[in-house]
């Protein structure tokens, strides 16, 4: 374990240069003291690394070393072969590239692991879109992602739903998502996700542009998708359910919406019963997300949920009845 961690210390040192002790044990997740003690050893192996006191300090190598490490094991080289995504290399028009390093990669294996790593090609493959989902037509993606690589300022014309708009972006990343490609770019001082698949058209404009400095990319599209599902939440209800199926809440409702509302759960009352408040898109797609739970559970507010699952609940029982006959006679009933 700590040979590997130290490995890994090197190779931080050797591809960002100087990092403070600090840096360094939240990356290794390790205490700034066990990096202390890392350092010394990689010192005494004869690797030329040293700490820099002061408040510019750090620990960093000896300019100029470099080393090679060619010693992956079998596990490392078939987390590596696993690591591309031929469609996504092949969208950004790396796919060329992508195929030239792998074969460089594999030239440079042993024997041994050469199979190996060649049977996950045939043995594994990475489908990213969802079920019954069309990717989008991305034919502005290549130059968007040259515009990515070389810090290239893009106007592009941008469908929305009723217009189509022209916009000067500086692009900060693509995240693709489900098989979907976003931008990630900033119009004047704020980052904004643009769907790459509704820009109409796309082209550099010849400057260059300054990355916001401490940007993180994945930080920004997990903070704005958490942000996006919790702006599709539009209504709310407040229901009392069953304390013992509350559980049931996560079979049909976002995973927003179900966190949101086990965070109002108030304690259960004499009968086991818990009063919560359930967010959703609209009372048509909260009514669908509440009905599995049938008698177990009963909305208090809004007036018209209610209304719309007592007609629900009444017209399923109009149905089911054992008065009702031969099958499909509650169908004819009037108002059925």
């Amino acid at each position: 374990m700590r040979a590997s961690r130290l490995v890994q210390l090197l190779l931080l040192l050797q591809t960002r240069g100087r990092l403070t002790a600090p840096e360094l044990a939240r990356e290794l997740e390790v205490s700034v003291r066990t990096v202390y003690r890392d350092v010394e050893a990689l010192s005494v192996a004869g690797v030329p690394v040293y700490s820099e006191p002061g408040r510019a300090g750090g620990v960093r190598l000896v300019d100029g070393y470099r080393t090679r490490l060619t010693g992956l094991t079998t596990d490392e080289a078939d987390a590596v072969l696993l690591t591309g995504l031929p469609g996504a290399a092949a969208d950004l028009g790396l796919g060329t590239v992508l195929a030239t390093a792998q074969l460089k990669m594999l030239a440079a294996l042993p024997p041994e692991l050469r199979g190996r790593a060649t049977r996950i090609a045939e043995r594994v493959h990475v489908d990213a879109p969802g079920w019954f989902h069309r990717p989008d037509e991305t034919p502005t993606l290549a130059t968007i992602a040259d515009a990515l690589w070389h810090d290239r300022r893009l106007r592009v014309r941008y469908a929305r739903k009723d217009q189509v708009v022209e916009r000067l972006l500086d692009p900060l990343g693509l995240v693709l998502k489900a098989g979907t490609w976003y931008l990630v770019a900033r119009s004047g001082h704020t980052p904004r996700s643009y769907r790459v698949g509704r820009i109409r058209s796309a082209e550099t404009t010849g400057e260059s542009f300054a990355r916001p400095a401490g940007f993180d990319l994945r930080a920004h599209w997990t903070d704005a998708a958490d942000d996006f599902a919790r702006s599709m939440l539009r209504v709310r209800a407040r229901c009392r359910i069953a304390a013992t199926h509350l559980r049931l809440l996560r079979l049909t409702n976002d995973p927003a919406a179900v966190a949101e509302a086990l965070a109002s759960a108030g304690p259960p009352d004499a009968e086991g019963w818990v009063e919560v408040v359930v967010p959703s898109e609209s009372y048509e797609v909260l009514a669908h997300g509440l009905l599995p739970l049938g008698e177990f559970v009963e909305v208090l507010d809004p007036p018209q949920l209610r209304a719309r699952l007592a007609a629900t609940a009444a017209a399923m029982h109009a149905r089911y009845s054992a008065d009702s006959g031969h099958p499909g006679s509650a169908a004819r009933q009037p108002g059925g």
